[in-house]
C-alpha cells in the first residue's frame, strides 16, 4: 500500500543511494556524486505533457546547472528505449534513470501507482538540501546554492545552451 500523505524526505536528511542505469545503458551510483550538486526529478512517465514541461524547464536553464556544477537525473521506471526517446524529442540534455520497480522512488518517498512528482536538490555532502512535490523552478533550486543567483545575470530569462 502507498502513503499518499507521506511528505518527501526533510532537508538535512542523508540522500539514500542508489545504483540506477541511465538511458544509455550505463550505470549512475549516487554515492560517486559526492562533492557536487546534484538534482533528482521524479516524474510519472516520459512523454506526457506535464512531464514534458517540467523537463523542459530544467532543459531551458540547462547552461545555469552547468556554470553551478549540477547533476541533474530524470528518474521514473520506463525502460532506457523509452528514455533515451524522450531525451531525443525534446533535446534533454540530462540523463535519465531507469528505477525498475519504483524501488529508489519508495526511498526518496516517491513511490506511488505512479511515480509521485518529487523533485530534491542534494548537496555535496550528501545531504537533502530541498524536496518539493510537484514542480519547482529551477530557480527555486539555485536559491538554495549559496552565491548562485548573484553570478547568474539574467536568470529570469531562459539560457538556452
Amino acid at each position: 500500500m502507498y502513503n499518499y500523505f507521506s511528505r518527501p524526505l526533510a532537508a538535512g536528511t542523508p540522500a539514500p543511494d542508489f545504483t540506477l542505469t541511465d538511458n544509455q545503458g550505463r550505470q549512475v551510483k549516487l554515492s560517486d556524486l559526492r562533492g557536487k550538486y546534484v538534482v533528482l526529478i521524479f516524474y510519472p512517465c516520459d512523454n506526457s505533457s506535464t512531464c514534458i514541461k517540467q523537463m523542459c524547464e530544467f532543459r531551458d536553464r540547462w547552461g545555469f546547472m552547468l556554470h553551478n556544477g549540477i547533476e541533474v537525473f530524470g528518474v521514473n521506471p520506463a525502460g532506457p528505449v523509452s528514455h533515451e526517446d524522450f531525451r531525443d524529442n525534446y533535446c534533454l540534455p540530462f540523463r535519465l534513470l531507469v528505477d525498475p520497480g519504483q524501488k529508489t522512488a519508495s526511498a526518496y518517498k516517491a513511490r506511488g501507482l505512479i511515480v509521485r512528482r518529487t523533485v530534491y536538490l542534494l548537496g555535496p555532502d550528501g545531504k537533502v538540501l530541498l524536496s518539493r512535490r510537484g514542480m519547482p523552478s529551477p530557480i527555486e533550486l539555485l536559491e538554495r546554492i549559496p552565491g548562485a543567483l548573484e553570478q547568474q545575470p539574467g536568470l529570469l530569462t531562459p539560457n538556452i545552451a
